[in-house]
């Protein structure tokens, strides 16, 4: 992806590197064939934006059809891929049926690729705006483990989680949220909470930023959580070492976040770039 971009003055951190780099991990982790990425792709950024209910359903619906698709050809030369896992899963003896396997490769494919996308995005962000911060992780990339955990618990990739509906009455702080109410948990909000995290709107790289809930907690902790920190951590480390003179190609102002009320990233962030 880097080489790509070899020679330019500027390129788009998210379409020109975050999209491709990400998009080509979980498609090579899943196994998608080529022919049905960018379909699978234009699916995707429908259910994780701000659609109407008639557009978010027929991309559901072209989602299932191109998944059963590929599991029906994939039946007839599995891989190495974890779709091929599942199928063998599915004619084994655990039984995963058809839908299972649609779903879960959908829910895989939309939780790898936007969030991690908007890791990279929001994280290169965080230090443009903050040079002293990206002079650090620059000058030392050992830093760069645990300067990954801050950018998720500065400017996280998902705004909140998934809804909860509560089974009792539950208090937080001075409010009592009623039994059968549905509930969204802020978790931008909780990773900026001060009695968690001192001085908690400051993006620090050598902060112990452990225990953020970016990736959820408890049975619903993010199983691809190791994938995302392994990405993000390469891809920081490629992107400061090809481009060590990063610079915002526009004022902060004039970038645009995706309208999703779940997730949370820039529809583009462009860059300027000098030779090393």
């Amino acid at each position: 992806v880097l080489g790509s971009l070899e020679g330019r003055v500027g390129f788009d951190v998210i379409a020109d590197f975050a999209v491709p780099l990400v998009g080509t991990v979980i498609f090579e982790l899943l196994g998608v064939p080529e022919r049905c990425r960018a379909d699978f792709s234009a699916g995707t950024a429908v259910l994780t934006s701000d659609s109407d209910r008639q557009a978010a359903q027929e991309a559901s619906n072209a989602l299932f059809t191109l998944v059963s698709d590929i599991v029906t050809a994939k039946r007839a030369g599995l891989g190495e891929d974890l779709l091929s896992s599942l199928i063998l899963a599915a004619d084994g003896s655990d039984r995963l049926s058809d839908d299972e396997i649609i779903s879960f490769t959908v829910l895989l494919f939309v939780g790898g690729f936007d969030t991690t996308v908007n890791l990279l995005g929001n994280g290169t962000l965080a230090l443009l705006r903050n040079p002293d911060q990206l002079a650090a992780v620059r000058d030392d990339p050992a830093l760069l483990p645990g300067a990954v955990e801050e950018f998720l618990r500065y400017d996280g990739s998902a705004n909140i989680s998934h809804w909860r509906r509560t089974v009792e009455p539950v208090t937080v702080g001075e409010v009592t949220i009623p039994a059968g109410e549905f509930v969204f948990i802020g978790l931008t909000s909780a990773n900026r909470d001060p009695a968690r995290f001192p001085d908690p709107d400051r993006l620090d790289v050598t902060r112990t930023a452990q225990g953020h809930l970016a990736f959820g907690h408890g049975i619903h902790h993010c199983i691809g959580a190791p994938l995302a920190r392994a990405e993000g951590e390469i891809a920081f480390r490629r992107l400061l070492a090809h481009f060590p003179t990063l610079t915002l190609a526009v004022d902060p102002e004039e970038l645009e976040w995706r309208p999703s009320v779940l997730h949370h990233g820039l529809r583009s962030l462009p860059v300027r770039t000098a030779p090393r």
